[in-house]
């Protein structure tokens, strides 16, 4: 670092009281603050060559300004980037993973699926920007109301296996009258495959023989879904 460089930097605490972060939120609230910003109180402090805000506006950028970018990274990739450690790496993976649930923890009321879009606004935060692949089955009553949600299996990058036992056995215990499915892509890529085919109709025959409805197949992204209803492919 350069002596111009050292001459520049000025600890957060020799800011202006009205530009410091967390002084910010108290006296104005926490929506007038930068990502950035809340991430600094977050992570807590800079280094000796960057103030909090700095490490955080860089650590922001390193995600292309996404927090959903942000949220996929594990500890192990944040302590990678100069000037984090442990410490706040952990700091930012647990306050993304709370922002996670609180989306999950959504009101009652909206877990009545009228449409695909509710089935996305239930699951979409639960494992839109997973890095595996995961399997969701989803019952609910004669209302389409839900009645409870179950991760079926975990695979890999590209791919997970679903048994139809073990999603069949889910909704009976459940005493289902609809049944929902619903995995992630984590590439990206919203086209079902063969075998995403395959199982949705093998799924849908299966239900029917037991006076249950399979009411829709949902592939997520971090960035969107497909419906295998709105697409007539049930």
């Amino acid at each position: 670092m350069s002596n111009s460089d050292e001459h520049s930097f000025r600890p957060i605490r020799q800011w202006n009281e009205d530009d410091r972060p967390r002084e910010k939120l108290l006296q104005k609230g926490r929506h007038v603050l930068s990502e950035a910003e809340l991430l600094a109180i977050i992570i807590g402090t800079g280094t000796r060559r960057e103030s909090a805000v700095e490490l955080a506006r860089r650590i922001m950028h390193l995600s292309g300004n996404n927090l959903l970018e942000l949220g996929k990274k594990s500890v192990e990739e944040l302590t990678r980037l100069n000037g984090v450690g442990p410490a706040k790496a952990v700091s930012i993976v647990a306050a993304l993973e709370l922002g996670r649930r609180r989306q999950e923890a959504a009101p009652v009321q909206r877990n009545h699926i009228r449409q695909s879009r509710d089935i996305y606004e239930l699951m979409g935060p639960r494992i839109g920007d997973l890095p595996n692949e995961e399997f969701w089955a989803i019952a609910a009553n004669r209302s389409n109301k839900v009645i409870s949600t179950r991760k079926i299996s975990i695979g890999g990058i590209d791919a997970t296996t679903a048994d139809l036992r073990l999603i069949l056995r889910f909704a009976l215990d459940n005493a289902a009258s609809s049944l929902i499915v619903c995995h992630n892509h984590p590439s990206g890529n919203l086209k079902p495959s063969d075998s995403d085919i395959r199982l949705t109709s093998r799924l849908k025959q299966a239900a029917e023989l037991m006076d249950m409805r399979l009411l829709d197949h949902l592939i997520i992204t971090d960035s969107g879904y497909m419906s295998f209803a709105d697409e007539s492919l049930l």
